[in-house]
């Protein structure tokens, strides 16, 4: 049983045990102090060389930084100290000493670039502010699940390893199983709708999914974290509705549960909750919006996928986050339901961040004619997914949903330079370790 003080509960008066990491070592000469570092904040021990025994005063000024230390002694109120106390030491105990020299700078005095610091992400996180983020990470994720809760979902997890890709084509990363090929899933996609034609109806799930893509930008990642929604009996507006509150719903969590972590950020004074409903603006007049713009050196027309210099300069004009509605139904997914007016216009829709595309989504095929025909039109076989496709013929709801890059929404939530910020280790083509 941890049976120590931390350091923020620490009050004058108190005889208290603290324990954690050196975070640094001041020696004024005849008086010295060493600065504690637990998940709590840091204080203050006082070490009075010449009243002082010699054995503990040689034990507290000589462990090396970052070495894990446990101290007892009495807290006294101390206003110079960097949270007004400090810690008298009786004891100090050395736990595990850490090597002189270290791969990064802890105390964040000496900055590392980005491959250094995921190389040694244990002693990254040691920095504030990049505990910070994962703290953040952590509420929103908690407050995710509870808007999800809040819309009568029901929280599943799906399988993994599948036998064929979500979406088919060269994203797929295959894998040996016990003989047999399969992949590492694209997506829950398949599997989130054989569930709204259950009795669930309304399901969401918060898990990795795997992409080989070739891309190796800032904003791209091999594995990442979807945040999916799908309900019976949703269209594509009922459906952005449900995306509009769970984004808005992260938000409101770590504006009022992480105060702190936005503080040591930079960030307490510009951080804003989305108030706003998000526009939605259909294709057509979103490339119209991106052509005026003159940012593009070829005008952008019907059917071509938007560059991103394009949904940058969109995002500039727009200010917030908005939807892209009405996509081209030839550059949709084969599970995305046409117009019933028009069958060139899909109920696709996209959520966009004024800097990057955070959600793809829209309204499902649910008919089992139309699906098929739909897998035929983009070159996949049918049979290969008969496990999905036979359920449509058992009485498949109307049904919509979505898929919500969870780093995404990390990474422009806090203004981040770079997607791998936000993911503990992350996986891209470069780096499988650690």
């Amino acid at each position: 049983m941890d049976e120590r003080t931390y350091t923020a509960d620490a009050e004058p008066g108190d005889e208290a045990t603290v324990a954690g990491w050196v975070h640094e070592i001041r020696d004024l000469g005849g008086i010295a102090f060493l600065i504690l570092r637990d998940t709590t904040g840091k204080i203050q021990v006082k070490f009075e060389k010449d009243e002082m025994d010699d054995d503990l005063v040689e034990t507290g000024l000589g462990v090396h930084r970052e070495s894990v230390i446990r101290v007892a002694g009495a807290v006294e109120e101390e206003e110079r100290a960097p949270t007004g106390v400090e810690i008298v030491p009786e004891s100090v105990e050395v736990v595990a000493e850490a090597d002189p020299e270290l791969p990064l700078d802890p105390s964040g005095k000496v900055d590392a670039e980005l491959p250094t610091r995921l190389d040694n992400r244990t002693l990254d996180l040691r920095k504030d502010e990049v505990k910070a983020i994962f703290e953040i990470r952590a509420e929103l994720l908690r407050s995710v699940r509870e808007a999800f809760r809040g819309l009568g979902c029901t929280e599943i997890n799906t399988p993994k390893i599948v036998a064929t890709g979500t979406e088919g084509g060269t994203e797929l990363f295959p894998i040996t199983y016990f003989g047999q090929e399969a992949f590492m899933n694209q997506s829950p996609q398949l599997f989130k709708q054989l569930m709204v034609g259950s009795g669930l109806e309304r399901v969401f799930e918060i898990g990795p999914i795997f992409r080989a893509e070739e891309h190796n930008t800032p904003r791209h990642l091999n594995e990442a974290t979807s945040i999916d929604f799908e309900s019976a009996f949703f269209d594509e507006s009922d459906a952005m509705d449900a995306c509009e509150t769970v984004v808005r719903a992260a938000y409101e969590g770590v504006a009022e549960n992480c105060a702190t972590e936005l503080e040591t950020l930079g960030l307490a004074e510009t951080f804003e909750v989305p108030e706003e409903s998000f526009p939605r603006l259909s294709y057509e007049e979103a490339i119209e919006r991106i052509n005026a713009t003159g940012e593009l050196d070829e005008q952008l027309v019907w059917g071509d996928d938007l560059p991103t210099e394009g949904e940058r300069a969109l995002g500039e004009e727009m200010g917030q986050h908005y939807f892209i509605t009405e996509w081209p139904s030839e550059i949709k997914p084969f599970y995305i339901k046409d117009k019933e007016d028009d069958e060139q216009l899909s109920t696709g829709f996209d959520l966009m961040h004024p800097s990057m595309e955070l959600v793809s989504g829209g309204q499902r095929e649910h008919r089992y004619e139309h699906l098929v025909a739909g897998f035929e039109q983009q070159g996949l076989d049918p049979e290969a997914f008969e496990y999905y496709t036979k359920m449509f013929r058992y009485g498949m709801p109307p049904h919509a949903g979505w898929g919500l890059g969870g780093e995404r929404l990390v990474m422009t939530m806090l203004g981040l330079d770079n997607i791998r910020e936000a993911v503990l280790f992350p996986r891209d083509r470069q780096r499988l370790s650690p």
